[in-house]
């Protein structure tokens, strides 16, 4: 009879053996090992995106951070916005707004949102831009004016961003109205969009480079000259 009970009371233990490796490789040991393969697939996407994005060197400028709330039943959830200007440096810019609960994670939207929405834009001799312009939008209302090598970049807050970022080293630019950086932004792109370079003129008229500049009063020898010169 005492072997019987002895047997009953080893039955139990035989089994709690048994069955405590399971217990941990399905529960919580099951939980940290999914966990670990997870995150490991997200840093594989990650690295995938950075070996994409690093063919082609970007110039990223963070203009404005802001704090944005949402009411919801209970109290406010509070945000971030963020607005960036990434640019080539060498006539391509954009930008981008982005929000989220976190800084970093919306500075990494509006990057996104920039790299989408980059526009080219025609320059000349690759330092200022071919002709004056005007750009309005909303209450902002901004100018930009070509300028002479060695007079760098006159301009101040976010349109300077966009146009270091554009690669243009000589300008001179004047904001009236409104301060907002978004808006300010939208009206700067405005106005760059309106530049066109005398190539795109010439084609669309159907005559030589030469011939515009003669119009400008220009010698046959000077007119040559500036049109060989002229790359874009």
């Amino acid at each position: 009879m005492a072997d019987e009970v002895k047997n009953v009371e080893g039955a139990p233990e035989a089994a709690t053996t048994e069955n405590a490796p399971r217990r941990g490789r399905g529960g919580r040991g099951g939980g940290r090992d999914g966990g670990g393969g997870n995150r490991g697939r997200r840093d594989d996407r990650r690295g995938n995106q950075r070996d994409e994005d690093g063919g082609e060197e970007l110039i990223e400028k963070l203009v404005h951070i802001n704090r944005v709330s949402k009411t919801v039943k209970g109290g406010k959830r509070f945000g971030f916005a963020a607005l960036v200007v990434v640019g080539d440096g060498k006539g391509r810019v954009g930008f981008g707004h982005g929000k989220a609960r976190e800084v970093p994670e919306a500075i990494s939207k509006a990057t996104a949102a920039a790299k989408k929405a980059m526009v080219r834009v025609p320059l000349r001799d690759g330092r200022t831009l071919h002709h004056d312009g005007r750009g309005v939008f909303g209450a902002g209302n901004v100018t930009v004016r070509s300028a002479p090598a060695g007079t760098g970049i006159i301009a101040g807050g976010p349109m300077r961003a966009v146009f270091e970022s554009l690669g243009v080293a000589d300008v001179v630019t004047k904001s009236v109205g409104t301060s907002n950086p978004y808006n300010m932004i939208r009206a700067t792109f405005e106005a760059l969009r309106e530049q066109t370079s005398p190539k795109s003129v010439a084609q669309r008229r159907g005559k030589k480079v030469s011939d515009l500049i003669k119009r400008g009063g220009a010698s046959d020898r000077v007119a040559e000259a500036e049109a060989a010169a002229v790359t874009e």
